[in-house]
């Protein structure tokens, strides 16, 4: 083997054993790669800017697309005069609802379907007419040309107030859209056996995604043929939602997502956005740019909806939990999103509890739609939840980490048949986490440190929380090829949204073939291109995607194995793989290197196939999460510090430490906006409208707002029965019980508790003068 190829291999590093076929993988025991803190294989293209993200893409004679919104939660476009707009300087094509090319088409919000161009407008930022024209400002001016009369209606925006009987409807069936009941054992015996009943009204507002790229697209078409190049989360469902909605064959709409900017659950799915983009390009016969400015994505890409809950909960003086009782309500927006989705999960299922019940209502209101936003319904679950425990804690003189030590189930309470947890490492999480942290000792101190007097105060808090998916399943398929020289390709359809995954596979396939990391090409996203893969969200991405190429790496060494044992002229069960070179069980003295394989020469290149295979049966994977902090309170200008932050996780093994850290990180700064600076405002009696939809008046958690002391803590356990690789999710979890920590420190240090979110200096004033939230 020449010097050149001798560096594709990871030296004396072994492989795994390459199972028969048909026959399940071994467990990776210990991993050379795998779970190592390496740099990301793309980090160049990312720090350098030569990465492509669909905003940065250019085509020849490209025109610009500009959206027309109304500007009112709640009316009728009675008439559009475009005449104006299509005299001006650079325009190219104009549409509205009546145009031929979009007056037939239809959107659908999950069963709810509606006109591309709906004459009836259910909240600010609905399209009303688009345009085209050969730069960004030409466009928008043109938008601003158009004259549109409107009959404007009355609304409802406060969730709150849109099932009362004198509540404006949305629409004509009224404001609920669905009332979901939970129920097991028997609440009232329940309450009536615990010696503590609590009841509490909790309150979290509305988040906006706001993710760095902005939402749009660049579309063109070929003849037929229409490529999208689209800033999303997964190119194969913006491939299905547009040829649906333009009644096209699938093979006919090819869909590029090489990098993308961050989208939290926001661009899961396309938008009108995507299909008014492909009609001006279509119209024009020029490709066509339509990225969103910064204030439409506060209006029209989704949001996590805010929520209003009540929960009542029993418990024992021992610490067991003897009833849970919920109520909550949450709006979907002006159409079906879910916006009370999920919210009550954690009540269903983290803590063992005998007698549960949780009722949880979505309605309408006059604003923007939900989108699924990283761990939907959690957070607010949790906001209620985890302030609660506490709550009970205290009353009960309980310790709240040993209350909650008292009430970890090891199977799933709120599924059909309490499956099992293939691992349930929540007590971990709790125990290693307030260890690590000090919990006892920085609970004393605090106490001290709040006897002296000082208006600052300081306290600590905790949470945890389990996701209630993260374990993945298929579909998936990917393809590796193994060149002559030994390097590789992998093909796979999944989207990279920032969270490593190009990385982590890239480790497992370099893991499973022994060769380095670096020197395996990754294929970008593309419909056209790359495999079949769901969109990457909800944490399932790494244990859906990392078994798959697990498999096709070993389809790889199966057909090598079986070239090598025609060279060597001895039985393919003989021989083992060992990365660089085939060596035979029976001794050292026969063996042969991959490069010089006569097959492998021949063929130039072998093709590896994976699919991801079922979940376990009878048997639930969820990972699970705690989190502790410490902070500190001005109780003269309410000015919140939060001075440190540990998150431990057990989300079955770590792939790649840095990116597991930048997930925990990350989720914790996300968890922090919700807790202390982030709510969308509607002006809820004058107009409806939205008042803080820039940068400068929705309030994102800076540098200034995150602790310098932050720790992650992983809890590794083995989970074989999960996948092949033993990995569960990570994403959503990291940012779950972030802000109910938050509360629970602050109520320890000012004594208050504070049960709206965002809790915020105002706030903290209001309580401590003796007002109300």
């Amino acid at each position: 083997m020449s010097k050149a190829n001798e560096i594709y291999y990871t030296a004396g590093l072994p492989v795994p054993e390459t199972p028969e076929a048909g026959a399940e993988p071994s467990f990776w025991k210990q991993t050379h790669i795998v779970g190592k803190a390496l740099p990301r294989v793309d980090a160049y293209e990312r720090v350098s800017g030569s990465a492509v993200f669909p905003s940065d893409i250019k085509i020849p004679n490209m025109l610009y697309g500009a959206i027309l919104r109304c500007p009112y939660p709640s009316a009728t476009v009675t008439s559009v005069d475009t005449s104006q707009a299509q005299d001006m300087k650079g325009v190219q094509a104009i549409i509205t609802g009546s145009s031929p090319e979009a007056a037939n088409l239809k959107w659908k919000y999950r069963n709810f379907e509606t006109s591309l161009f709906d004459t009836h407008v259910r909240f600010e930022g609905e399209e009303v007419a688009a345009v085209a024209a050969d730069s960004f400002y030409e466009a928008w001016d043109a938008v601003r040309a158009i004259k549109v009369d409107y009959e404007v209606h009355s609304f409802v925006v406060d969730h709150d107030k849109a099932l009362d009987k004198t509540a404006h409807k949305v629409h004509d069936g009224g404001n609920l859209i669905s009332e979901d009941t939970y129920e097991r054992g028997d609440v009232k015996k329940g309450f009536s056996e615990a010696d503590t009943v609590l009841e509490h009204r909790y309150e979290t507002q509305a988040e906006l995604h706001t993710p760095l790229e902005l939402h749009g697209c660049v579309t063109n078409w070929d003849g037929d043929r229409l490529t999208i190049w689209e800033s999303s989360q997964g190119v194969y469902a913006v491939q299905s939602k547009v040829a649906e909605v333009l009644n096209m064959p699938l093979s006919k709409v090819r869909v590029v997502g090489h990098y993308m900017g961050g989208g939290f659950g926001s661009k899961l799915r396309p938008g009108k956005y995507t299909i008014i983009s492909a009609l001006l390009a279509k119209k024009c016969g020029k490709p066509v740019k339509t990225l969103l400015t910064r204030e439409e994505t506060y209006l029209c890409v989704g949001n996590r909806p805010s929520n209003t809950m009540e929960l009542k909960a029993g418990v024992k003086k021992d610490g067991t939990l003897t009833a849970l009782e919920f109520q909550c309500i949450g709006p979907s927006g002006a159409y079906p999103a879910g916006g009370s989705q999920l919210v009550d999960w954690l009540i269903r299922d983290l803590y063992k509890c005998e007698n549960v019940r949780t009722i949880s209502k979505d309605v309408y209101i006059n604003a923007g739609t939900a989108r699924p936003f990283r761990a939907p319904g959690h957070p607010q679950g949790s906001w209620a939840l985890e302030q609660m425990m506490d709550c009970l804690a205290e009353e009960i003189g309980m310790d709240p980490v040993e209350l909650r030590l008292k009430n970890i189930p090891d199977f799933s309470q709120a599924r059909e048949g309490n499956p099992p947890y293939t691992t349930t490492g929540l007590r971990q999480c709790i125990e290693k986490g307030a260890e690590a942290f000090g919990w006892e000792q920085a609970r004393e101190e605090v106490r001290e440190h709040n006897r002296k007097g000082s208006h600052i105060k300081r306290g600590v808090g905790m949470g945890a929380c389990l996701w209630v998916v993260g374990g993945g399943g298929p579909p998936s398929t990917v393809v590796i090829k193994m060149f002559r020289d030994g390097s590789v390709n992998l093909n796979m359809g999944a989207s990279d949204i920032g969270t490593g995954t190009k990385t982590v596979m890239a480790f497992v396939a370099a893991e499973e073939l022994g060769i380095d990391p670096g020197l395996i090409q990754i294929e970008h996203a593309d419909t056209g291109t790359t495999q079949y893969a769901t969109p990457s969200g909800g944490s399932k991405t790494v244990p859906t995607e990392a078994p798959t190429v697990r498999n096709a790496a070993i389809a790889i060494k199966r057909q090598i194995l079986e070239m090598a044992a025609e060279d060597l002229e001895i039985p393919v069960e003989d021989l083992r793989y060992q990365g660089r070179k085939i060596v035979s069980k029976s001794g050292p003295d026969k063996s042969i290197t991959v490069t010089e394989i006569s097959g492998l020469k021949k063929r130039g290149v072998i093709v590896g196939v994976g699919y991801r295979g079922p979940n376990p049966e009878n048997k639930t994977v969820n990972p699970f999460a705690a989190q502790f902090c410490e902070v500190e309170v001005n109780t003269r200008s309410g000015e919140i510090k939060i001075l440190r932050f540990l998150g431990t996780n057990d989300s079955g093994r770590v792939m790649n430490r840095l990116t597991y850290d930048n997930q925990v990180f990350g989720g914790i700064v996300m968890g922090i906006g919700l807790g202390l600076t982030e709510f969308r405002q509607l002006d809820r009696k004058h107009t409806g409208k939205l008042c803080n939809k820039n940068w400068h008046d929705y309030k994102l958690p800076t540098a200034l707002d995150v602790p310098e002391d932050m720790t992650s803590i992983p809890i590794e356990l083995d989970d074989p029965e999960a996948n092949n690789t033993g990995a569960k999710g990570l994403g959503e979890p990291v940012t779950i019980p972030t802000a109910a920590a938050i509360a629970n420190a602050i109520y320890m240090a000012t004594g208050i508790r504070f049960t709206k979110a965002p809790i915020n200096p105002i706030a903290i004033c209001r309580m401590i003068s003796g007002g109300k939230e």
